[in-house]
């Protein structure tokens, strides 16, 4: 697989914990957001950086307990940012959910 982060997809994005994997994906989908109205090629970007954190977070051994909420985290960003948004979210929800990652990652440091 070809990956956007080259250098996490070397085996460094493994050495985080989950929540600081998930703050990490979290300040893409930030991007994703800041950047829809401004500028929709760099939003798309990083939605694509987005899936491939997603996608490391999820082959990561460590989290084979967290599956199903890994999948479930990127079906539903796949279905607001590209699909019908059938889940009903929206910017603030996606936004709180990641922000606990955040201050959980960085209180830890």
């Amino acid at each position: 697989m070809n990956y956007q982060h080259k250098y996490l997809a070397q085996g460094r994005w493994n050495e985080l914990t989950l929540c600081e994997q998930f703050a990490n994906i979290g300040s893409e989908v930030e991007r994703t957001i800041s950047w829809r109205e401004k500028n929709h090629e760099f939003s798309q970007k990083a939605f694509v950086r987005c899936l491939d954190l997603i996608d490391l977070t999820y082959k990561d051994q460590k989290n084979k307990f967290r599956l199903r909420e890994i999948s479930r985290v990127r079906e539903a960003l796949v279905d607001y940012f590209f699909g019908e948004n059938q889940y009903q979210s929206s910017d603030s929800l996606w936004q709180k959910y990641f922000f606990s990652f955040t201050y959980k990652a960085r209180k830890n440091n």
